[in-house]
């Protein structure tokens, strides 16, 4: 999709400082959960659903549903922040840490330096490794004690909270490893393609 339909609140607008301490500049607080995303939403069926690691076009783990729920889980409390300048605070994650994938694949180590998740829809973003391990980030099923909703990115979508929310990709059915970075849907359209919110790194230039 060269240009995609744009769901109602990716066009950034000017933000409203907040003063806690908590949020990045240039962020205002909600208390609600704002839905955006490119496209329709994807309705997966478990019982097809898959999710891959794999390096170089080669598959290096699989897991079905019942085999990844069956993985070692972890719940995480964290803020995020989004692109379009909302941030919610205090937010209640489970599911499983890219440490605990990698254990469960048997790799000692991440075979490339940067990651590309792949997601239902068509929908990819780009994130080093290193900002992926260390307890940093998760596959996530569940959100505030609940299974994750599809209009949040269920059955399972990334979670990498220290970066603006369209890294951590609704809908995720893989994560491929690459030597080289390279940028993903929204980064090929102009986001940056690191995306620190603390640095305000929306664009590209940022």
């Amino acid at each position: 999709m060269d240009q995609p339909p744009i769901s109602r609140g990716f066009r950034a607008r000017r933000p409203v400082d907040d003063r806690s301490g908590r949020i990045p500049p240039g962020q205002h607080l909600v208390t609600d959960f704002p839905v955006l995303s490119a496209g329709p939403t994807p309705h997966t069926d478990l019982a097809a659903w898959t999710f891959t690691l794999s390096y170089a076009g080669t598959p290096l783990a699989a897991w079905r549903w019942p085999e990844f729920e069956a993985l070692t889980q972890t719940e995480l409390t964290c803020h995020i922040h989004c692109v379009t300048t909302w941030s919610k605070l205090d937010t209640r994650w489970r599911g499983v840490t890219f440490d605990t994938l990698f254990e469960a694949a048997g790799l000692r180590e991440p075979p490339g330096p940067f990651a590309m998740f792949h997601c239902d829809g068509g929908y990819t973003t780009n994130v080093p490794v290193t900002d992926l391990v260390g307890g940093k980030a998760m596959i996530a099923t569940r959100y505030d004690g609940a299974p994750l909703p599809a209009p949040h990115g269920g059955p399972a979508r990334g979670l990498v909270p220290h970066l603006y929310f369209w890294k951590s990709a609704k809908w995720v059915r893989g994560v491929t490893f690459m030597d080289r970075d390279q940028p993903g849907f929204w980064e090929q359209l102009g986001y940056n393609m690191y995306g620190d919110p603390w640095r305000e790194q929306r664009y590209t230039g940022d």
